[in-house]
């Protein structure tokens, strides 16, 4: 859908409506111009213009996690319909072209076009109707997730299964994981569980812990600068929203002891795995292992020596075979990196549980480990990722990794849950 508020509710009025019935048949008839209510500027430091700056979008389709039996296309009301059903919002401009690659969006399931107010939101994410999974869904840097309000129990709100359904990016909403917001435990502010797309479970995700903490911002009102505590199954982490926006995480130190990343390999150096020799599929490979709470491994390139070039790798043909390599007990995900300069890192991911990613935090923290160790990089450097760049430092004083980088929100769902 293209040009402006007045050509698309136009051409909605044009457009007809079709409806799946049970006995298989369908019927069809024209739609009424949708009720339009032209937004406010979204900021008070944006000029205002004749036309709105910014818009939403609410839009109605139907999803299942379970076997999908019956389908209609029809608008319905995602919180009053008896069928299987997602809604969801999403800002764009009304000069852009709106696209949501996950679902297929007919002009006949725009119902609406408002404001996005921050009261609405809060009233979405307050929403508790009975057999409803409300969302909302986050990236950072093209990493995405479903984040969802778990705070008033110790067990997710969905199982394994579910999510991996959910985050199936033909059949559901699309996305690397889902993400729970739960109570926190042993003094923590908060606990942060997290489900894979293939509906494994991690020890934490660094991409996801900068969601996590833009979430807690939006459910708990908060603005500015705010910290606070998260119990994860890598332990203590501290997320930092910053002033612009971004959010710096105290990800804690590294884990380099052989055993405990878990690998296999001979330790080399201080009982580390450093620009060690692993064999994979024939072709010989320099690694080094580090955990940053979840295991990694990553390589600058093969015995040979040839500087790396990560956009060359069929990344789907080797990362499974580092992924599942005999050596890493609890399997591992794996970094692939091409030096820049000492201050300048570029990396592909192959994700444990998630296969290849536009980002991952842990991963860019791990490989400046890595390239410290084998005399690659300085401590700080800035990692750039196929979603973009983030920001790692290695503090030699506390011996901490400090990641920062942004997270964003995609949209607010609806999903029924059977």
């Amino acid at each position: 859908m293209k040009g402006n508020a007045e050509d698309t509710v136009s051409s909605l009025a044009t457009k007809p409506r079709f409806s799946f019935q049970r006995n298989g048949t369908v019927s069809h008839k024209l739609n009424q111009p949708p009720h339009l209510t032209l937004p406010r500027p979204r900021a008070e430091t944006e000029k205002p213009s004749k036309q709105a700056s910014s818009m939403a979008i609410t839009t109605t389709r139907s999803l299942s996690v379970t076997p999908v039996t019956r389908r209609s296309a029809t608008p319905i009301n995602p919180l009053r319909s008896s069928s299987l059903s997602y809604s969801l919002t999403r800002p764009f401009s009304s000069n852009l072209t709106l696209k949501v690659p996950s679902f297929r969006v007919s002009a006949s399931s725009m119902s609406s076009i408002h404001a996005p107010e921050s009261a609405s939101r809060t009233s979405f994410l307050d929403r508790r109707e009975s057999g409803f999974l409300h969302f909302v869904k986050y990236h950072g840097l093209g990493n995405d997730f479903i984040l969802v309000d778990n705070r008033n129990s110790t067990e997710p709100r969905i199982t394994p299964e579910q999510a991996a359904k959910l985050c199936d990016r033909n059949f559901g909403i699309g996305a690397d994981g889902v993400i729970f917001a739960m109570p926190g435990v042993n003094g923590t502010d908060y606990t942060m569980r997290i489900f894979n797309s293939d509906g494994s479970e991690p020890e934490m995700c660094g991409n996801g812990v900068r969601c996590f903490a833009r979430f807690i911002a939006e459910l708990e009102n908060l603005n500015g600068k705010q910290s606070f505590t998260v119990h994860t199954g890598a332990g203590l982490i501290v997320p930092e929203i910053q002033d612009d926006g971004k959010v710096k995480v105290d990800m804690g130190e590294p884990i380099l002891k052989a055993s405990d990343v878990p690998t296999s390999l001979s330790a080399n150096k201080d009982q580390s795995v450093v620009k060690s020799e692993l064999d994979v599929d024939g072709v010989k490979w320099n690694v080094t292992c580090v955990s940053m709470g979840n295991p990694h491994c990553v390589t600058f390139g093969t015995k040979e020596g040839q500087n790396l070039k990560v956009d060359k790798l069929n990344l789907a043909e080797i990362g499974p075979k580092f992924e599942h390599h005999s050596v890493f007990p609890a399997r591992t995900n794996t970094e692939f990196v091409e030096i820049i300069s000492p201050s300048q890192l570029k990396m592909r991911v192959w994700e444990r549980g998630a296969g290849a990613t536009l980002a991952c935090g842990t991963g860019a923290c791990a490989v400046v480990v890595a390239a410290v160790l084998e005399g690659h990089a300085e401590r700080r450097c800035t990692v750039g990722l196929p979603g973009g760049p983030l920001d790692i430092e290695w503090e030699e004083e506390d011996n901490h990794v400090y990641m920062t980088g942004p997270a964003e929100v995609v949209f607010y769902g609806s999903v029924l849950l059977n």
